[in-house]
């Protein structure tokens, strides 16, 4: 009686976790860097001749860090609210060109419009790679001692911006 119950305890636990995974929204993985300090990067400015960009560059400040890059179609859906954003002037939003080509980058932002004040080419991903990306577009809001508050996953769509991000924003300017 004991060895016909394992089986179906074990298929009952299994559909479980099942169920719970299947509840879970895909874009809400936890990240691990949450409430501690951004990864420590320095960068060479897409298409800024020689200059170099680093996270100390924003201390003080609450920015947000968008990766992207030329080849990635979700980029391109969330592109005209990254627009947006840099119009209203509420942050600094600097890019993450992502495992791209420079000039693809550049023409990229030269067609469709450039929201950054500042955009870093990630030319082999390792930045991308200690801020746990793992596909683009990803971005991060950062405080102004430098800590990651807040990681979105995939595209923002304008519900993302208007209710997570910007009371966030406004909170942490504070």
């Amino acid at each position: 009686m004991k060895k016909t119950l394992v089986p179906l305890i074990v298929f009952v636990v299994l559909v479980i976790f099942l169920a719970i995974g299947l509840t879970r929204d895909p874009s809400e993985i936890p990240s691990p860097l949450i409430g501690k300090p951004a990864p420590v990067f320095t960068a060479p400015v897409l298409n800024g001749g020689g200059m170099q960009f680093t996270n100390k560059d924003m201390l003080g400040k609450v920015w947000l860090l968008n990766t992207w890059a030329s080849w990635c179609v979700a980029c391109r859906q969330e592109h005209p609210l990254m627009m947006e954003l840099a119009k209203a002037k509420i942050l600094p939003i600097i890019g993450l060109d992502y495992k791209d080509k420079d000039e693809l980058g550049m023409q990229w932002l030269a067609r469709y419009g450039n929201p950054y004040d500042v955009s870093m080419a990630d030319r082999d991903g390792r930045i991308g790679m200690d801020f746990g990306v793992y596909g683009v577009p990803e971005s991060f809001l950062i405080d102004k001692a430098g800590i990651i508050r807040f990681k979105q996953i995939g595209p923002f769509t304008e519900g993302d911006i208007n209710n997570k991000l910007l009371p966030l924003v406004k909170e942490l300017q504070k």
